[in-house]
């Protein structure tokens, strides 16, 4: 019985007419199809919040770094109860206006939700194709506290009072760069790389105050690689705050395979080098499950907003010392970022106040994690290949 099952299995196989001296034609092995999956293409970590008293339309335009037939939208309320009665989503056109039909937005079948303090929605599926870094306008009608960030940065964004999920043509309402109530946008498409930044300011894009998202290091390094590299930095951010907040903020993206962490610029001046190192490894040990770390060295810090900047100085170093020396996969920008005559000062340039980098000082620390993610072909025949 066993060989008659053989020979029946090696009949299946032989060329037709061929017999063995003929040779056997093996069929070929077909890849099973992976299915598609949402991954993250925009997020903030929105710590702060802002009360809206009266029922408003906020318009955000956000750059979405991923592609994919449908998407869902994260939102989360602040300090207090938050109401949304109605979202849409579209295409981002000029001055506010929409450069496609609004698509409405549903809430388990709902048009919108009412929730209560710091607490996240997630909307169902909505079926719009987006391509790598389109411009995306999200509107959506509300009341109450909305979570929020501490710094302008996503310019071409309005709001204005009433309910206006729907208006095509421009909002004509007040400019409003500020990012709020709107933590993620998911998109489903076929698996791949997806990182997160971790850090303070310098990740979450403050330069002035009055910023643009697109011009963090984080996002212009996704420009280059076209791999999503969303942003949970937020300005004023230590280690304390980013493992009591790593649940909400972090962990709960889904489709993450990637984490960067440029965290400590702000623990300098309060805590020693062995225990900024231990903070270090606490965050690195929450996240190993998660995600692959990609660790970045601090960069100059040319003066301290408090404690004593001498003690500062030898802690950063430290800190960078034992990053080199101790992790796998390092990102150096101290080491693009410093000038070659002080460690402690900016190359002229690439800051603005001696703390936060600059611009141009983004766009070297980009280059820098381009350089050493593609060495490990991140982003290697994907879109957005050309560094911005």
């Amino acid at each position: 019985m066993r060989a008659a099952g053989f020979l029946a299995c090696v009949w299946v196989v032989l060329r037709a007419g061929g017999g063995l001296a003929g040779g056997l034609e093996v069929a070929p092995v077909r890849p099973r199809p992976v299915p598609p999956m949402f991954q993250p293409g925009f997020h903030l970590a929105l710590r702060g919040s802002y009360r809206v008293d009266s029922l408003t339309t906020l318009r955000l335009r956000v750059p979405v770094g991923r592609a994919g037939q449908r998407v869902r939208l994260v939102f989360r309320s602040g300090d207090g109860s938050l109401m949304l009665l109605r979202a849409t989503l579209a295409r981002a056109g000029p001055d506010g206006a929409l450069a496609s039909e609004p698509v409405p937005v549903t809430f388990s079948g709902a048009p919108g939700f009412s929730i209560g303090q710091w607490t996240l929605v997630e909307s169902d599926p909505v079926p719009f194709p987006v391509d790598f870094r389109d411009e995306l306008a999200v509107s959506f009608e509300v009341e109450g506290a909305l979570a929020s960030s501490a710094i302008d940065l996503l310019p071409g964004s309005f709001a204005r009072s009433g309910a206006r999920a729907t208006t095509v043509g421009p909002l004509r309402g007040t400019a409003w760069a500020r990012p709020m109530g709107l933590a993620t946008v998911a998109v489903e498409g076929p698996p791949s790389r997806a990182f997160v930044a971790i850090g303070d300011s310098i990740t979450e894009g403050y330069i002035t105050g009055d910023d643009d998202l697109r011009d963090s290091w984080a996002s212009r390094t996704e420009a280059a690689l076209g791999v999503p590299i969303v942003n949970a930095g937020v300005s004023g951010q230590g280690f304390y705050g980013a493992l009591r907040n790593l649940d909400d903020e972090v962990l709960a993206l889904s489709g993450i395979t990637d984490c960067l962490v440029l965290l400590g610029t702000n623990d300098v001046s309060a805590l020693s080098p062995k225990e900024l190192t231990k903070q270090m490894g606490r965050l690195l040990e929450r996240l190993e499950p998660f995600c692959r770390t990609w660790v970045g060295t601090l960069p100059p810090k040319e003066k301290s907003n408090h404690g004593d900047y001498e003690a500062a100085k030898k802690s950063r170093l430290a800190l960078n010392a034992w990053i080199r020396d101790t992790l796998p996969d390092v990102i150096d920008f101290e080491s693009v970022m410093c000038s070659p005559e002080e460690v402690h000062r900016f190359l002229d340039g690439l800051e603005v106040d001696g703390i936060h980098p600059s611009v141009e000082g983004h766009r070297v620390m980009s280059k820098e994690a381009v350089r050493v993610l593609r060495a490990h072909e991140v982003g290697a025949g994907s879109p957005g290949g050309g560094l911005q």
